[in-house]
């Protein structure tokens, strides 16, 4: 089983960047596809970006396509998401989940995640 921990977040003005970072531990983070989703009150969580256990393949919503990068450090057992552009629409709790999928595609549905961090808080201020 995995452990996943996230940081990063916090607040910043709308056209600012943030970086997340979701550190694993208990077993190596290269099993793992990963991915990022995000979470407002009232409404489901939803994917954002994901990559595959190699780096090869990554995939994003569209609504952040151009200004999110999804990144992982298999060494440092580390994934990231830099966030770019920031809009007020991005804020949101983001979480970071692990799908035990060694393959070239990424997961899209947070049904096909099998693990979860507790979440980071990203504010963007208009």
């Amino acid at each position: 089983q995995v452990q996943l921990v996230e940081s990063g977040g916090g607040l910043v003005q709308a056209g600012g960047s943030l970086r997340l970072s979701c550190l694993a531990s208990g077993r190596t983070l290269s099993r793992y596809a990963m991915g990022w989703f995000r979470q407002t009150p009232g409404n489901e969580r939803e994917f954002v970006a994901g990559i595959n256990w190699s780096g090869t393949t990554r995939y994003y919503v569209d609504a952040v396509k151009g200004r999110f990068t999804i990144s992982r450090d298999n060494a440092k057992n580390t994934v990231y998401l830099q966030m770019n552009s920031l809009k007020p629409e991005d804020t949101a709790v983001y979480y970071c989940a692990a799908d035990d999928f060694r393959g070239v595609g990424v997961a899209t549905k947070r049904n096909e995640y099998d693990y979860w961090g507790q979440g980071t808080q990203v504010t963007v201020s208009s």
